[in-house]
This record gives C-alpha cells, sequence and structure tokens, in this order.
C-alpha cells in the first residue's frame, strides 16, 4: 500500500503556481528538457517543477543532497510533490525525504505518462532542446553510421592531443579550439580562416556537428588550466561554429563524463577527418551572435541593452584577473554581474553538479535577479569568449532572441589604456 497521499495530474496541475507547494521531476534532465525518453505522447516539464533526477539520490551523499535541495529552495516548510516516470521511484524518495526531515510530502499518481497524455494540461520545455543531446540519443546516432559529410561527432579541447588521444567517443574526431580562435587575441578567426579549417575538418552548412568535451579538474596552478575545460571548449565551439553559419550545432549535454556515466565506451583509435573543397557558407551567416568593441561600448548606455560579466564575484570587483595572461583587475564600467560560478574555468552557476545544463527555469530566475530577461539585448562577456560562449549557448537553447557575445571580453577591454575599469563592490 502506498505510504504517501496521490494526487492526480489534473490536482497536481491546479497546485504547480501555489507559493507553498514545489513540484520535483525525477525524470532524467533530458527528458525535463523536452527529449521523449519513454516513448510520451508529449515531451516537457509541468511549469514551475523543479527538475531533481532520481538518479542523484543514489550519487550524492545526504548532505550534497540537502544542500542542491535549499540552492532550488527547497526546504523542509514546503509542499512537497513528486512526479516521474515510476510511482515506486516517487515512493522511495519520498520516503527519503520524510528522512531527511520534509513533512508534507504527495505523489503524483501515474506519474509524467499520465500528465503528458492530458494536452489540455500545460507544459514547458527547453525551446531548442534538440540542439543539448543526450547520450541514449548519440549512441543511436552513432548506430546509423551516417557518412562524415552529414554527421560529424568532435571532441574538443584547447591545444591538447593528449585529451583526444586518451580517450574518445568512437567515431569522434579532434577539434583544436584553435581551428577556430586566433591565439593572439583569442577572439574568433578571420572569415577566410574559418573557411579554411571549416573545410579541413569536413564540415559544411549541412554538416550536423555534435559537440562535447571532458573536464579534468582545471585549476590556476596549472600553466594551461584551459586545457583540462574540455566541456567549456565545446561551448566555445558551438557559438564559433553558429556564428559561421553551420546550421545544425548540438552539444552533449554533460560530456565525456555523461557519456560514460550512460554506459559508453572510449576509445584511444585515431579518425580523421575528410576535408571539403568548400563549407558552403557565406561567413559569417550569424554575425549577430559577436558583438564587437564599438557595439559593446553602445550598450553601457543603452536602456534596452546589457553588457553582461560572465566572470567569478573575485574577478568581478577586482580581486583577480582570473587569467595567467591578463594583468589588469576590474571590470567593464557599468557591466552586469552574470555569476559563472568560481573561476575563470568553471561554470558551476549555469550547471548541474554533474556538467549537464542548470534547468532553464533556474537560470532564468538567476539571470532574473540582475535584471537580465529575454526582451533585451545582451552580450556576455568574459577574460576571452569561454564562458561568454556558455551563457550564450544556454540563454540561445532557452529561446532568448537577442544574445550574443563580446568576443574581446575583458582581455581586449584591458589592453587599452584608454579604457576605464572599476574595482571593488559596485554601489
Amino acid at each position: 500500500m502506498p505510504i504517501f497521499p496521490k494526487l492526480t495530474s489534473r490536482e497536481l496541475s491546479d497546485l504547480q503556481y501555489d507559493e507553498n507547494t514545489q513540484i520535483i521531476d525525477l525524470r532524467p534532465t533530458a527528458a525535463y528538457n523536452g527529449w521523449q525518453l519513454q516513448a510520451e505522447k508529449r515531451g516537457g516539464h509541468i511549469p514551475n517543477a523543479i527538475s531533481f533526477p532520481i538518479q542523484w539520490f543514489s550519487d550524492l551523499s545526504q548532505t550534497n543532497c540537502l544542500q542542491i535541495l535549499r540552492q532550488k529552495g527547497l526546504t523542509p516548510s514546503k509542499n512537497i510533490i513528486l512526479t516521474g516516470y515510476s510511482e515506486e521511484g516517487m515512493e522511495s524518495v519520498a520516503q527519503l525525504l520524510e528522512e531527511y526531515g520534509f513533512v508534507s510530502l504527495k505523489t503524483h499518481k501515474a506519474g509524467m505518462q499520465a500528465y503528458l497524455e492530458d494536452e489540455k494540461l500545460s507544459l514547458r520545455s527547453l525551446k531548442r532542446f534538440k540542439q543539448l543531446v543526450h547520450p541514449e540519443w548519440l549512441k543511436a546516432k552513432l548506430e546509423l553510421k551516417m557518412p562524415q559529410k552529414s554527421f560529424i561527432l568532435a571532441h574538443v579541447s584547447f591545444d591538447n592531443w593528449g585529451d583526444y588521444n586518451d580517450g574518445h567517443i568512437p567515431g569522434a574526431i579532434w577539434l583544436d579550439t584553435l581551428a577556430l580562435e586566433d591565439e593572439m587575441t583569442w577572439n574568433h578567426r578571420s572569415p577566410e580562416e574559418l573557411e579554411e579549417e571549416l573545410c579541413t575538418h569536413g564540415i559544411t552548412s549541412d554538416t550536423m556537428v555534435v559537440l562535447y568535451g571532458r573536464t579534468s579538474n582545471p585549476n590556476m596552478s596549472q600553466d594551461q588550466p584551459g586545457q583540462q575545460a574540455g566541456q567549456l571548449a565545446s561551448m566555445r565551439a558551438a557559438l564559433l561554429l553558429s556564428y559561421a553559419g553551420v546550421r545544425d550545432v548540438r552539444v552533449l549535454d554533460g560530456g565525456v563524463e555523461a557519456w560514460l556515466r550512460a554506459g559508453g565506451e572510449l576509445t584511444s583509435e585515431d579518425f580523421a577527418p575528410h576535408a571539403v573543397d568548400s563549407s558552403g557558407l557565406n561567413i559569417p551567416e550569424n554575425p549577430q551572435f559577436i558583438t564587437l568593441m564599438e557595439k559593446a561600448r553602445e550598450y553601457l548606455s543603452a536602456s534596452d541593452s546589457e553588457l553582461v560579466s560572465v566572470r567569478s564575484w573575485a574577478e568581478f570587483i577586482g580581486e583577480v584577473s582570473g587569467y595567467h595572461y591578463i594583468q589588469r583587475k576590474g571590470r567593464i564600467p557599468g557591466a552586469v554581474f552574470g555569476n559563472c560560478g568560481s573561476d575563470a574555468y568553471h561554470m558551476e552557476n549555469y550547471r548541474n553538479h554533474d556538467d549537464t545544463m542548470r534547468s532553464s527555469h533556474e537560470i532564468k530566475v538567476m539571470l532574473a535577479e540582475s535584471g537580465l530577461t529575454p526582451d533585451k539585448n545582451l552580450a556576455f562577456y568574459c577574460g576571452t569568449g569561454w564562458r561568454a560562449s556558455e551563457a550564450w549557448f544556454c540563454t540561445w537553447l532557452m529561446g532568448w532572441e537577442h544574445v550574443s557575445i563580446f568576443d574581446g571580453g575583458w582581455f581586449e577591454w584591458s589592453n587599452d589604456p584608454d579604457n576605464p575599469y572599476d574595482t571593488g563592490e559596485p554601489e
């Protein structure tokens, strides 16, 4: 017999906006985003539901689970309703939460399958969820053995062949970020250079390109921390390929680690790209994705635009520059804090603990705290464009249509002695 009260989908729907109630969606993040993992009628999640996959309760300690729940605004004083794929799973989590001190717990009768069957019930999803793929989708795609001219899987890293050689997903080519950005300025390469590199890597306008990387504890004690931030590198590549005009750019959510958690294997076999004569692109076909210095200055004084610093708080207030090769500390005066995470090589506030993308609901709330909304023109910047690219990719996936990155970032701004800068906490 069930221990906890059960609510029907209609009853649950009536409570979705109740300020004292919180719905927890226990399905994988891919299902929450919109993927139909179990042949459900529709894809997506209940509005205002919080994503907390049931697997996390097994992967994390009680202390870590409670910490993440609190970060998501879930406290024992809330009325908690659990939904998911399995009634048995909902019951087991309810029992666990009861042990954690939660007192008002209910489960969803028949779960999300029943909810998704009723087309009258409201639904939300990550607008461009198909561009954020999951390991099972990638496995199925690889089994089709598609020709490289129509499908390319790329293991991305910065100047680190060893990262590829240490193990990559079978069939993946290596994509060095230096192919796409200049190692002197760290800005995007010229249209001519991008065309040459796309051709070398066999990428055309119609190629589906799936990008991923490996994160290996980058930190400032290393000479080249960026070499260990492969998933961040894949976001940079996603921005630059999209800027060039490649029409179908996707990222494997969670990178190498997600692939391994799903039972995927790695190989050290080298897969060379098949070069093409032309990409078929008039690069850049999406110039609006990159903001240059002149427009960045305009954003600082425009009422409908914001220059957003996707840097750590220590960088923002000028305690550290964040990089071995950037001397000046501080921020661009008038820039808005975009809250990336702990340092130049981490994006904890845009990701879950397992390096998958944080839910669009949570990212939207976080950005709104800084007055950042989808109706504004937003140009994200960091030190040299990597973290800004991830902020861009996340908001673009969310359907925000006026987002770009200030490619030069703090590196370009601080290298001009005539540019003003601020330090200390803003008023």
